[in-house]
Formats: structure tokens, C-alpha cells, sequence
């Protein structure tokens, strides 16, 4: 699987971008200096280090506002868990602004549209941020592998080389020898390499340069992790008896969930030889008797029933409001109304829950649900029985002696 890249930096400054659409924005420090600036405010005149006040006076239409490191660090992990809950168990983000994960290129290309971020693809971490870099914003750039990655590489300018180890100052001398990016460093020898960026950093570069990369992301822990645990008086070894306990830990986990979406079911097992676990990916919000039968599932991708367990726990992670879209390409006024409808009247909407697109009775087909709620609610437009009442005895009684009158006047003497 291709590891993807996607760079939000500076991320209080799309932090702020995203609060705010269609307007300059400014980030703040606590001292009231810019600190970044959008593309619209840097037309307008705003350059960081200007005073506040100084930057409304060039922009008067600029949001200049302080973003705490507390609330930073809070809207990052939220991200994360969105990027781990929809698409990929494998997501890393030490530094708030670059995110990487596990992603296919069809999947890369979508999350490059949703987020409006540039997103690079690559077989390493550090050649998947180098392709980041060089992409625009909405799509998404590839690295390739072998020949083409060299090529790629060679292509870097000495403005993306922090990404492999080298810092502003390296960077500017390295622009007074003349240096204009990693093809020219790449003439110099390990050695002269060394002596110049300094021990540290020149033996990373080294080994960049050989090819020592980063080419795997640890498994995601998510934050936020519904758990329903029931320790066994004795061992559990039938799989019968499993699909018992995991239907009484089940209710437990979806009363916490209160009508939430999981992506992910985990379950652990503790036996006497240790703690065996198995995760399963959630496709969409299936129902207590499909996250039941999931669960039995998982249970035996562990291999713990052998084994006899002892404690079993039941976990949902990727923890996310469903979505419901308003009309096919929903907008931020539609979606406003709708709120607005159901503040005022919480039983104005209605929204239709398939049943069975292709059963022959209307009633069979669909009912009209709660649109908060999700409970069945009846309306003017829900389908009622069309179907004739059985017969009593005496009619069919009746209706057989006429079929066979029928049948003998047909037939000639």
C-alpha cells in the first residue's frame, strides 16, 4: 500500500482559513504579531511580524486572531481520528500540519478534493512530504518508484530540503556555495557532506542518500474508544458459547455509541497464553445482528477459542457522526435551513428508510423514519397494507363449490 502525505502547514493558519472561508486571515502569536498569513492577506500587504494593528490598517477586512496551542493541538487530533475513522487504520501525525498515512491513489485523489491539500504519494514518508510540497492544492502528486523517484528527487529544490534533516540556516549558506537543491548536493561527497551540514545532520542525509528511509506507519491509537469487557468464571472454548457473551457485551457498546458510527470493531482475548486481538473494518452502520455476527468473526481471526479465554473485551474505535446529506451536492445555505427547520420544528422532517427496493408490497419496500431519531414514525405518506383480508370459512367454502360448478359446465356430456 502507497503511503500518503498530506501537508496542512502552517495548521493554525488553515485552522483559521476553515473558520473562516472567503476572507484574510491572520495568525497571531500571544504577542500580537503575525505569525502567518494568508495568500489574500499577503496581497493585500500583511507580512508576518507586523503588529496587529499595523496589519489591519494595509487589510481592514483581515480576522486576526490568537489560536492557543491547546485548541490547536485538540482540532489536530480530531483530524486524525477523522483520517483514521474514514480512511485508513494506519495514520501518523507527530507534527500538527502533516499527516501521513496508508492510502491507495484513488483514495489519495479523493481526500486531496474533500480537503482542498495538497497530497503526495510515495513508498517513503520522506519522499511522500517532498511530493507534497510540489503539489497544488486539491491535487495530488506521485513520487513513482525506483528510476522515477530518483528523478523525482532530483528535481527538489534547497527550499523542501528540511524535510530530510536540514535547517533555515543550512539552507541559506548552502544558497551562497550556490547550491540550488538536492541534485547539486547529491555531487558532493559523505564526507564533505559531513563537514559541512555537521556530523548529525550530514550522516542523515547520507543515509537518505543510500537509501535508508522510512517506508511503514505504525498502527493508529485512537483517543476516543467505546469498551464493554466480561471476565469468564471459566475458560471459553466452544464458539457457540461466544456468540452467548459477545451478545451480552453488544448492547453494552451500542448504548454508549447513542446512534454514533464506528469504522472500526476490535476484539481481545485474554488466555493463559496472553492477550490476542483482531480488528474488522465497519462498512457504513450496520445493525446489532451484523456488528454480532462481525464480532464472531474477529473472535475467530485470533485463534484464542483453542486456546480457552478467559476475559473478553469488545471495542468500537473511529468513533464519528453519521452524515446526511441534504441533496446531492449540499451547500452551506441548505444545510443552514435545515438546521434552522429542525431547532423550530424537531418533527417537520421525515427521511426514508429502505426496507427492500425490490419486494412487490409497498410496505415491504420502505418506512418513513424520524429524522433525528431514526425511529419509525407514521405519516400521511406511509405505505399502508393493500392486501385483502383472509377469507372467512364459509366464504371459501363458498368459493371452492363455484370453481367446481364452474369446471363441470365446461366440460360436454
Amino acid at each position: 500500500m502507497p503511503l500518503a502525505c498530506v501537508l496542512l502547514a502552517p495548521w493554525p493558519l488553515t485552522l483559521l482559513s476553515r473558520q473562516h472561508p472567503g476572507i484574510p486571515v491572520a495568525a497571531l502569536s500571544e504577542s500580537r504579531k503575525v505569525l502567518y498569513a494568508s495568500p489574500e492577506a499577503r496581497e493585500a500587504g500583511v507580512q508576518p511580524g507586523m503588529r496587529d494593528i499595523a496589519a489591519l490598517s494595509r487589510c481592514p477586512e483581515l480576522h486576526a486572531e490568537v489560536i492557543s496551542a491547546p485548541s490547536a493541538v485538540a482540532a489536530w487530533a480530531e483530524l486524525l481520528e477523522t483520517l483514521y475513522a474514514r480512511y485508513s487504520d494506519r495514520v501518523e501525525g507527530r507534527t500538527p500540519g502533516v499527516a501521513f498515512l496508508t492510502l491507495s491513489s484513488a483514495a489519495a485523489r479523493e481526500l486531496a478534493a474533500a480537503l482542498h491539500v495538497p497530497v503526495g504519494v510515495a513508498e517513503s514518508l520522506e519522499a511522500a512530504q517532498l511530493a507534497a510540497l510540489r503539489a497544488k492544492p486539491g491535487e495530488v502528486r506521485e513520487a513513482g518508484s525506483g528510476a522515477a523517484e530518483k528523478a523525482f528527487l532530483a528535481l527538489t529544490p534547497a527550499a523542501h530540503l528540511e524535510v530530510i534533516g536540514l535547517t533555515r540556516a543550512h539552507i541559506e549558506r548552502l544558497a551562497f556555495l550556490g547550491v540550488r537543491g538536492f541534485a547539486d548536493l547529491t555531487k558532493w561527497s559523505a564526507a564533505q557532506r559531513e563537514g559541512f551540514l555537521g556530523v548529525d545532520v550530514g550522516k542523515r542525509v547520507n543515509r537518505f542518500l543510500k537509501g535508508e528511509r522510512t517506508g511503514a506507519i505504525q498502527r493508529y491509537v485512537p483517543g476516543r474508544v467505546i469498551e464493554s469487557r466480561l471476565g469468564l468464571d471459566a475458560p471459553l472454548y466452544e464458539p457457540a458459547e461466544a456468540d452467548v457473551v459477545l451478545g451480552e457485551l453488544l448492547p453494552l457498546v451500542l448504548t454508549e455509541l447513542r446512534g454514533r458510527a464506528a469504522a472500526y470493531l476490535t476484539v481481545q482475548a485474554d488466555t493463559l497464553g496472553g492477550q490476542l486481538s483482531a480488528t474488522r473494518k465497519l462498512k457504513g452502520s450496520p445493525d446489532a445482528s451484523a456488528l454480532l455476527r462481525i464480532a464472531g468473526l474477529a473472535l475467530s481471526d485470533t485463534g484464542a477459542l483453542p486456546l480457552g479465554v478467559e476475559t473478553l473485551t469488545l471495542q468500537l474505535s473511529g468513533i464519528q457522526q453519521p452524515g446526511r446529506m441534504v441533496g446531492l451536492w449540499a451547500g452551506l445555505a441548505d444545510l443552514e435551513v435545515t438546521k434552522d427547520v429542525l431547532d423550530r420544528f424537531p418533527e417537520a422532517l421525515v427521511r426514508v428508510n429502505w426496507l427492500d427496493p425490490y419486494a412487490y408490497a409497498v410496505d415491504a419496500c420502505y418506512e418513513w423514519v424520524d429524522w433525528l431519531t431514526g425511529m419509525v414514525r407514521p405519516t400521511p405518506m406511509t405505505p399502508r397494507h393493500s392486501w385483502k383480508p383472509a377469507l372467512t370459512r364459509t366464504q371459501a367454502h363458498q368459493k371452492a363449490v363455484e370453481r367446481t360448478l364452474a369446471f363441470f359446465e365446461d366440460v360436454p356430456l
